[in-house]
């Protein structure tokens, strides 16, 4: 198989998974907002959106335009990312959702994949930002904007996440 025909396919699912994945996320923040959630981290919020369109976008571009065929073990690696960032999903259930949102009373979940990583879906997005791009052949792609979505994370988001969960537990006195 071409990697130039993949590379739409891959677009187009990633897409119809976001999308879904938004009104599944949206459900879990009405539902946490409902129970008197607090929100953290809302000022990086949009980079999140603008890092994942513009990589689609460049990921559609420059695979397009790849003359190679597809690179099979990157394209296993991102379904294996797929599988994580589900399993995350479901261990949260309904305290899923894109937002830091902290519940009143909700225990920290420290089961399913969270019993291994602290933090496992930022884990599976990193790897499915690399190994998408890489298993059609956009090396600029995978190196452009996993930098930026390392810088994202480990300098803003991770950190907003780890106060947040700090401050639940240890309320001030």
């Amino acid at each position: 198989m071409r990697a130039r025909s993949l590379s739409r396919w891959l677009v187009l699912t990633i897409m119809l998974q976001r999308l879904l994945e938004l009104r599944r996320a949206r459900a879990g923040e009405r539902w946490a907002r409902a129970q008197g959630a607090r929100e953290y981290g809302r000022a990086h919020y949009p980079l999140f959106f603008l890092l994942h369109g513009a990589w689609l976008g460049s990921l559609l571009l420059e695979g397009r335009h790849s003359r190679g065929r597809v690179a099979w073990p990157w394209l296993v690696l991102w379904l294996a990312s797929q599988g994580v960032r589900y399993w995350v999903m479901h261990t949260l259930g309904r305290l899923w959702n894109t937002r830091i949102l902290i519940v009143p009373g909700a225990a920290r979940v420290r089961r399913g994949p969270f019993r291994f990583v602290k933090h496992p879906n930022y884990l599976a997005v990193a790897l499915e930002l690399l190994s998408a791009p890489l298993s059609v052949g956009a090396l600029r792609t995978a190196v452009v904007f996993s930098l930026l979505n390392a810088a994202l994370l480990l300098g803003v988001r991770i950190p907003a996440e780890e106060r947040a969960l700090r401050e639940y537990e240890s309320p001030p006195r």
